[in-house]
């Protein structure tokens, strides 16, 4: 039996509540291309990634702590940058300054998983309502990452624009896989 223990997703005792930038990262299960192509090094959104779009710009409609920033789709994953914002929150604590913590908590869940994880059922329900791609699926929990400063806040967001220009060489463009390629590009063509 194999009892491979799994790397924690967020940074252990930070609260996902404080005011700040976080860059999020979300794939696709098996990282299938669902939600459109890159054409000349620019994201050509399907029907999938609109309702991916929409839906992220949607999210400080539903949470008013929440604005966001930066944001790209990719075929099988997705980039944004989401600003927590709290009562603290002003130019000079925009950027990772933990040292001013709040006191309260997000009811039974920190704020930043709160929110994708209802983003990712908000997708999910309207993609599976289309009826025609019942199949459709995130990876387990998503990526994070905790924007520390104004520099790193700049390296993020020319990530984030870049994120299309860099596609051949992305490690989840499964073009690049080195196992089943062949199979893998078949499959992308069919669905």
């Amino acid at each position: 039996m194999n009892n491979r223990s799994r790397k924690p997703n967020r940074l252990q005792d930070y609260d996902y509540s404080h005011a700040g930038y976080y860059l999020v990262t979300i794939c696709t299960q098996d990282k299938v291309n669902y939600f459109g192509e890159i054409e000349k090094a620019r994201m050509q959104l399907n029907d999938i990634g609109q309702i991916v779009t929409d839906c992220w710009q949607a999210i400080p409609e539903h949470f008013q702590d929440a604005a966001l920033d930066e944001f790209v789709v990719m075929p099988n994953h997705i980039h944004g940058i989401v600003v927590i914002k709290g009562d603290d929150f002003s130019r000079n604590d925009r950027v990772g300054n933990n040292d001013r913590c709040s006191l309260r908590r997000a009811r039974n869940m920190e704020l930043l998983p709160k929110i994708i994880s209802q983003y990712k059922s908000s997708v999910t329900r309207m993609v599976r309502k289309r009826g025609d791609n019942h199949i459709f699926g995130w990876q387990k929990s998503f990526y994070d990452h905790v924007i520390r400063n104004d520099a790193d806040l700049h390296r993020v967001r020319t990530y984030i624009q870049n994120n299309p220009l860099n596609w051949e060489l992305d490690r989840d463009n499964r073009a690049n896989w080195k196992d089943g390629n062949a199979d893998l590009r078949s499959l992308r063509r069919t669905r």
